[in-house]
């Protein structure tokens, strides 16, 4: 995982020449990577990090809670919130969903939809619903938010069962225990609903001179191919996030703000219950389950996992492969770190998960995070809504830790 965005892209060039050389000399080619290898040792970013240091905020950031002049939960909230709300440079307008059931299957204990509805006027966004079986009343639902994972072809279908899912999918389910987690939940009771994150399955790059098999994404497509078309988006995320800073916005505003319009059309859905939400997510999907926490108070309890860190921590050696463009709030950081961030979930029920030898985050930073986020919710006057979980594990969100997510969601949620 530590390594998904390290993707070579090669740009040939030519160097100056001489009026008097040859025509048929060989002009040199010039190579650059646009994320290249770390170095063995020392900062990633070299002799520069020394200044990079020295820009990153020094102590207590003014939008943090624990800073002295915030005492009023709900004002700090309102100030908090509204000033991140504004640093995501996205602010669209609020649409009818217009939700169209594509096809619904009895999946035994369980029915499967294929949805569309929109979340702006630009965005009309593809979708799974998961509903339990036998429902006499209606019962509490869960966001489930999908992972990065490097992974473009698709998005939602990681963390759902599914007709032909591609082998490669399967792979990814390594990271989950093997698992489908959105028929976990829904074998549990919830309404599960999943989109795709821009950029990822329905929503994904397409280029006109693409194959015909990326276009269409048929179950015998090739684990090769499947990897070319990974590795491809991969390279393009950062023309894509430079291409929506041009634009006037953010991809993490785009990401927050379908999240949250996806609460939008879940309490339009009569077998969900609107007090009893809750939201979820592995890796990316963990910075998306934080991000809808803190910015929508229709989510009564959220699980983070695997990503959560002091982002000042990170700025040595751990930017290369985990804080790229969708995640990327201009100016956020001098105000708020990340544990910051999600605190605007308070006094609402939030777990936290992470494994300290996930290589995409500094341990330190990783430790650091959790104690801030106990130190809000303690001053919030809801220690016992905050629960971390931090242990010798990798990046992933394995079946205990599930367990213990599914326990959290039982004890708020029920």
């Amino acid at each position: 995982m530590n390594t998904r965005r390290q993707f070579i892209a090669t740009v040939a060039g030519a160097a100056a020449v001489s009026s008097k050389a040859s025509a048929a000399e060989p002009k040199p080619e010039v190579r650059y990577s646009m994320n290249p290898p770390p170095p063995k040792s020392g900062p990633h970013t070299g002799s520069l990090d020394v200044f990079i240091q020295k820009l990153k905020p020094q102590g207590e950031v003014p939008l943090s809670f624990l800073n002295d002049e915030h005492h009023d939960l709900a004002a700090w909230k309102t100030k908090a919130r509204g000033k991140m709300l504004e640093l995501l440079h996205y602010t669209p307008e609020k649409v009818d969903p217009q939700a169209e059931v594509l096809s619904r299957k009895d999946c035994g204990d369980y029915i499967r939809e294929e949805i569309r509805f929109n979340t702006t006027p630009v965005f009309r966004v593809p979708a799974t619903v998961l509903i339990p079986k036998g429902l006499t009343k209606p019962a509490p639902a869960v966001v489930l938010l999908h992972s990065h994972g490097g992974y473009y072809l698709w998005g939602r279908e990681r963390e759902l069962e599914g007709d032909d899912v591609h082998p490669t999918l399967i792979e990814m389910r390594d990271y989950y225990g093997k698992k489908a987690v959105g028929t976990e939940m829904v074998r549990r009771g919830y309404v599960v609903i999943s989109i795709d994150m821009f950029f990822w399955g329905e929503r994904r790059m397409v280029l006109d001179d693409d194959p015909a098999e990326w276009k269409t994404r048929p179950a015998s497509i090739s684990s090769e191919s499947v990897t070319k078309f990974n590795q491809r988006s991969s390279a393009s995320e950062q023309l894509m996030g430079r291409t929506l800073l041009s634009a006037g916005t953010t991809w993490a505003g785009i990401i927050a703000w379908d999240d949250i319009r996806t609460v939008d059309y879940l309490v339009t859905r009569p077998e969900v219950d609107p007090q009893r939400i809750g939201c979820v997510g592995h890796s990316v999907g963990g910075l998306r389950s934080a991000y809808l926490s803190a910015l929508d108070d229709r989510i009564k309890a959220a699980v983070v996992c695997s990503w959560m860190c002091s982002f000042p921590h990170q700025l040595a050696k751990h930017v290369r492969s985990t804080i790229g463009h969708t995640k990327l709030i201009p100016g956020i950081y001098r105000l708020m770190d990340h544990p910051d961030i999600a605190s605007l979930a308070m006094p609402r029920p939030l777990m936290v998960i992470n494994g300290i030898q996930d290589a995409l985050f500094e341990p330190e930073g990783v430790r650091a995070a959790h104690a801030k986020l106990a130190k809000c919710y303690a001053k919030a006057g809801a220690p016992d809504h905050f629960k971390s979980i931090i242990e010798e594990r990798p990046h992933e969100f394995n079946a205990e830790r599930q367990s213990d997510a599914w326990a959290w969601f039982q004890k708020w949620l029920s």
